[in-house]
Formats: structure tokens, C-alpha cells, sequence
């Protein structure tokens, strides 16, 4: 099935095909394929950007986040068009319509299972990962803290039957940062129809939820976690999370598992 819209970064036109494929998930941009793996990150400037041989595909984390969970973790192919994936509305839920034609996922590949806690902390950014516990086994917690008044202290917790609850929340940001980030070449295809923009007043658009943001920086996390290519079988917790913070905590989870294979 083929999904097209605009990028959000770059606004140009995107499109994108999903079919099954046997092997592990990846991308093809330009004859090249790009596999959905931690070490074909290149850059995390306000979403996820994988690369390989001189090709690149953004802001991947809500098409993985929808991967993520639904359950497919292998057997896709993703064929884009552009550099950059549609946003569509700024969250994940239209491309469940994308995934639903490819019928039932392959077997869910052998977990990761963290057997003791790890931790990463920047400022005031913390993320962490316990070892499973009875039914909170790949619970996740994410807390945002905004200044902003329409945002402030949120925060959404749940598990895998939860996580479905994520996908219909939006990216959002705030007007007073708008100039800036286009000075950067971001968001040129950002606005009202496709993320959450919160004015002094309050959000432009209606909320879905009272929690959208943290909502949203969890699906942030699903994407971002689906880079390891398996579950992980840990209570997860990220408090102001980031694309560059998840990417690095995933890589210090990864070399710790190959580490202990190792040993």
C-alpha cells in the first residue's frame, strides 16, 4: 500500500510503500538499502534519520513506532520516495491503514531481557531500564515538563496492551520557537493540520487528549526503542526524553546485551 504526503522538515512530497520482504526491516531510498537498526542512525535533529551508502531517510520513528506495535519486527520493506517520510497528521495512526495489508507479522523474535537496571542521565534528562517484574514486564513511563502552561508536568504510563493508546498522539511544539527552528531548516512543512502548536494562549487545534504530548514522546520512545530489532524485556522509564537521548540509551542496552552474549 502506498501512503504519500508532505515531510515535515524538508516539506517536500513523500511517498511510501510498505510490502513484505523476508529478512530484517529496512528501507530502500535510492537503490539503497537502509536497515532499521541503531547503527544506521546518522543524526537525530528533532526525529530519527537513518542512513547507509550516502542515503538517508527522516523522521522514521512514528512508521517504527507503528511497527513497534503491531508487532512487526521483521519481513517489511519500505520503499521511499524522498528523504524524509510524510508526517500525514503528526501521529502514527494512518499508518496502521499501511501495515493492516501485510496481513499477520512473522514470529516475535527472541527478546532482549535486561537482568539488571541501566541508566542514562544528561541535565536533566534520565532514562532508565529495571529488570522485569512480575506484570509489569515492558512497562514504559514517559514524563515531559514543560514551562508552557497548556503543557507543564505530564506524564502516561502502560504496558504492551496500552501502547495502542499512543498512536493517534500528535507531535507538537510552540509558536515562540517556530522562526527559530525554520532558521534551522526544520519544519518547513510543519502547521496546524499536522502537529499541535501551542500559542500563549493555548493549543491551536483541539487536544485528542489532555496528556497528547506525553503521550506523543512515548510513541517517540516505541519508534526509537524498535531500532534494537527485538523486544526488550524491561520496565522502561524516560523522564524529558529526546531523539538523541533514546538513540544513546539504546545503543548503551545493545552493547551491554552483546557484552554479556560475549561473556
Amino acid at each position: 500500500m502506498r501512503v504519500s504526503g508532505t515531510a515535515l522538515h524538508s516539506g517536500v512530497q513523500s511517498q511510501v510503500r510498505l510490502f513484505r520482504d523476508d529478512g530484517p526491516t529496512r528501507f530502500l531510498r535510492s537503490g539503497t538499502f537502509i536497515p532499521a537498526t541503531l547503527a544506521s542512525v546518522v543524526a537525530t535533529p528533532r526525529c530519527t534519520v537513518l542512513g547507509a551508502n550516502g542515503a538517508q531517510v527522516a523522521l522514521v520513528e512514528h512508521l517504527l513506532a507503528a511497527l513497534h506495535v503491531t508487532g512487526w519486527w521483521s519481513g517489511v520493506m519500505i520503499e521511499v520516495s524522498a528523504a524524509e517520510l510524510p508526517i500525514l497528521d503528526g501521529s502514527a495512526k494512518d499508518w496502521l491503514a499501511a501495515i493492516e495489508p501485510l496481513g499477520k507479522p512473522p514470529r516475535e523474535p527472541v527478546p532482549l531481557r535486561l537482568e539488571r537496571s541501566v541508566g542514562y542521565l544528561e541535565g536533566e534528562t534520565l532514562l532508565e531500564a529495571l529488570p522485569p517484574e512480575g506484570l509489569t514486564m515492558r512497562e514504559l513511563s514517559v514524563s515531559v515538563d514543560f514551562s508552557h502552561k497548556s503543557v507543564g508536568h505530564q506524564s502516561w504510563r502502560g504496558g504492551p496492551k496500552r501502547y495502542s493508546e499512543l498512536l493517534a498522539a500528535r507531535t507538537f511544539g510552540f509558536v515562540e520557537e517556530l522562526n527559530g527552528l525554520r532558521a534551522q531548516g526544520l519544519i518547513r512543512g510543519g502547521g496546524p493540520e499536522n502537529a499541535i502548536l501551542f500559542a500563549d494562549e493555548g493549543p491551536l487545534t483541539p487536544l485528542r487528549y489532555q496528556d497528547e504530548p506525553a503521550r506523543h514522546k512515548a510513541l517517540d520512545f516505541l519508534g526509537d526503542a524498535y531500532l534494537l530489532g527485538r523486544p526488550l524485556d524491561a520496565r522502561l522509564s524516560a523522564r524529558r526524553g529526546s531523539h538523541r537521548s533514546h538513540i544513546a540509551f539504546m545503543k548503551q542496552l545493545q552493547r551491554l546485551h552483546i557484552d554479556k552474549d560475549v561473556g
